[in-house]
């Protein structure tokens, strides 16, 4: 069962956690007539392997030459719901707070725009939400908002065109709008060349609440050494009160050995990447033990793992075989799952 989502007014903040627990930790909610129940000494655990939406329907690429990285307005209510048609469990998006102390849905660290032929770029945590909200489509008919460029890795500035737009859009916004079916996996957004202070984090912390450990797996290397390895998470993780890992599908393929000390660990571990596209990628996740998978292309890998994983275990179920639910119409032996193991980091590098 997915989590649910709240009204964004329900959730408690950092104040409410219990000063015998000060490590910041993911609280399960349980629905009753009353409301949210809130019970502070429950441990999450990801109820099955989990297609999650990149962004809601998928995160947009604009000098892509495949038009399902440009259908939808990634990080808005239109993907958000977009996503919700097909099975998946998850949607991912990113949070940063305006200078007004509103959290809002935007995965850059700027917005660029052009005034008068001028291409000009704001931080969005120096932006009030008014400001913020003036950028791209607008909500009132008729009205149109400031233009809305993006800056690719390579430099370019292209404009923010898809074929399906949307305004921008609040957390508490994403709380009310949002099919109630759906989870939130929630990524909290700092840039990564600036070293913030103790006091801002904890700042932002309380306007947005808790998540997981975001690492690259060491496929990247930061100078903050616990982003740098899963091992470096896992300690994070332990000692922080986390309740798992999201990991680049790369770091994970090319050090497997660390996925059973991350269960052992009670952790969950979710994963994200280009990889995580290519169906007979994520099955070999499932069989890893991983918990779930971040997409981009929502519709292609949810069918695909209703087709090899969910349907397969459900007709077992049906037939009566106990031993069912551990496993899936993929069928490997140790010896070819270890081989398998061996192969991908040498694939994941060329």
């Amino acid at each position: 069962m997915a989590l649910k989502a709240v009204n964004v007014t329900d959730v408690p903040n950092l104040d409410q956690v219990p000063e015998n627990n000060a490590s910041l930790s993911l609280y399960s909610s349980l629905f009753s007539s009353e409301g949210l129940e809130l019970n502070s000494e429950a441990t999450f655990k990801v109820p099955k392997f989990l297609v999650i939406g990149h962004r809601g329907h998928g995160m947009n690429i604009l000098q892509s030459t495949d038009s399902r990285m440009k259908a939808i307005k990634e990080n808005t209510i239109l993907s958000f719901n977009s996503a919700a048609k097909f099975p998946i469990d998850f949607i991912e998006f990113d949070v940063q707070v305006t200078k007004d102390d509103c959290p809002v849905i935007f995965h850059d660290d700027f917005i660029f725009s052009e005034e008068n032929g001028t291409v000009f770029e704001k931080r969005v945590t120096e932006l009030s939400l008014e400001e913020f909200l003036c950028f791209g489509p607008q909500r009132e008919a008729g009205k149109q908002g400031k233009s809305l460029l993006r800056k690719t890795k390579d430099g370019k500035i292209l404009n923010w065109n898809v074929e399906t737009d949307d305004s921008f859009c609040t957390l508490a916004e994403t709380f009310q709008k949002v099919d109630p079916s759906l989870g939130f996996n929630i990524e909290l957004k700092f840039d990564d060349h600036i070293v913030y202070q103790q006091d801002h984090l904890i700042h932002v912390l309380q306007v947005i609440l808790q998540v997981f450990f975001l690492t690259n797996g060491g496929t990247q290397v930061y100078y903050d050494v616990r982003r740098n390895s899963l091992e470096e998470a896992i300690k994070v993780c332990m000692e922080g009160g986390l309740q798992g890992i999201v990991s680049e599908v790369k770091g994970v393929f090319g050090n497997p050995g660390a996925v059973p000390r991350i269960k052992e660990s009670k952790l969950s571990l979710l994963t994200y990447g280009k990889l995580n596209n290519v169906p007979e990628a994520v099955c070999m996740q499932h069989l890893m033990g991983i918990d779930g998978v971040i997409v981009d292309f929502v519709q292609e890998i949810s069918h695909a793992v209703d087709d090899m994983i969910v349907k397969p275990l459900n007709e077992g179920l049906r037939e009566g075989d106990e031993e069912t639910e551990t496993k899936s119409k993929l069928q490997f032996s140790q010896q070819e799952l270890s081989f398998l193991l061996k192969l991908i980091p040498e694939l994941i590098h060329h």
